[in-house]
């Protein structure tokens, strides 16, 4: 973990909510193929060339997950204040049901996964430990939400991978 956080070129982007401005609550680096460029947030995203380290844990998830990624978004968790709010990665290039093979290492941080349209369903928590690999496939992205809240115990920094396959004609 400590390559990836001296190694990586993180960066702390911007995010408007309700019309102000924040910095995110986390640090971000976006890897991957040339082509593989992402909008989120309303911001286009090139990838920087893949590492070694990056395209051999690449090489680990595809087999782990029986599927193949162009990209992927790291985030880094320096503390218990870092977050990431409810979303769902269902933006247009990543296609109809996107394959989303996310990584941990470092602190066990709980995911909460909320329904989108049924607030009958409760909230459920995953907590997910440093070398666990959550994929999330078929049609999680269009039914549910999830992120990582904020916590006031103290905790050792984290870094999520989020692989996934952008498709640049889809873009």
């Amino acid at each position: 973990m400590r390559r990836l956080i001296d190694g990586i070129h993180w960066r702390q982007e911007y995010i408007t909510l309700f019309g102000k401005t924040h910095k995110q609550p986390r640090l971000v680096a976006w890897y991957g193929d040339r082509n593989a460029v992402y909008t989120y947030s309303g911001k286009a995203y090139t990838p920087r060339p893949w590492t070694e380290e990056l395209l051999r844990l690449r090489d680990l998830v595809e087999v782990a997950a029986a599927s193949r990624f162009n990209s992927v978004l790291l985030n880094y968790y320096r503390d218990g204040r870092d977050a990431m709010g409810l979303h769902a990665d269902d933006e247009p290039e990543l296609g109809p049901e996107p394959v989303i093979a996310s990584l941990s290492l470092g602190a066990t941080r709980k995911l909460y996964f909320q329904h989108r349209f049924r607030r009958d369903l409760d909230t459920v928590t995953l907590p997910l430990q440093s070398g666990s690999l959550l994929v999330m496939g078929g049609q999680t992205q269009r039914y549910w939400k999830h992120g990582l809240r904020k916590t006031s115990r103290a905790c050792e920094p984290r870094i999520n991978l989020t692989f996934r396959c952008v498709f640049p004609e889809s873009s």
